[in-house]
């Protein structure tokens, strides 16, 4: 299914492979400052908002709302969601879409914002890194900003030192959020700390 998504989104996306293209405009935080790079690095992104607002929603719909309920119980037990006479087929096909839908929106900022163009293989990994963000977060949205502000600090460490003019070791820099990714699986893969919090229906062992 992922080869089969790359090769699609190549495929109509290739007519609007360009140098730059329109941008999601963003809020400028550092008007208070008189330094050029300090107003730069805090030209924000409305989305980033967007995406805390949605995660405490989220966290609280999970918790006090009937859907959120309903959500909850098919993901740890489908047998006590078919008793109490939901749709399990229907809420896992509901709850994908409105996943997928987030993660285009995800994807939509990488060409729209960061770094602001398409072209194949935009997104160099980090939907899988998104999977490992998740897990780490042990599936709480609240989690999941600070794990994504720990991952985004991680993508933005290369970059960074190179325009103070670090250049010694700017690959290694640029490998840190995939290496981060790797030592947070290997941290989190024991039968334990897999175990904590994670919805019962991921579970190998049901």
């Amino acid at each position: 299914m992922m080869l089969f998504g790359v090769g699609v989104a190549f495929f109509f996306g290739k007519p609007y492979i360009q140098p730059t293209a329109p941008r999601l405009g963003s809020i400028p935080l550092g008007f208070w400052s008189d330094s050029a790079s300090l107003k730069s690095a805090l030209q924000v992104n409305p989305l980033f908002f967007i995406g805390i607002v949605i995660a405490a929603l989220m966290a609280w719909s999970f918790r006090n709302t009937r859907w959120g309920l309903v959500v909850r119980t098919v993901g740890d037990s489908a047998a006590a969601a078919r008793a109490m006479g939901i749709s399990v087929n229907l809420v896992r096909l509901l709850t994908t879409t409105v996943g997928g839908f987030l993660a285009g929106v995800g994807g939509a900022f990488l060409s729209l914002s960061y770094p602001g163009s398409w072209n194949q293989g935009l997104s160099s990994g980090q939907g899988l890194m998104a999977v490992a963000l998740v897990i780490f977060a042990r599936w709480n949205p609240l989690r999941c900003i600070a794990a994504a502000l720990l991952f985004g600090a991680a993508g933005a460490l290369g970059p960074s030192l190179q325009s103070i003019g670090i250049t010694q070791g700017y690959y290694f820099f640029n490998a840190a959020p995939y290496i981060l990714t790797l030592v947070i699986m290997i941290a989190t893969s024991s039968a334990k700390h897999s175990a904590r919090d994670m919805p019962g229906e991921l579970s190998m062992a049901k």
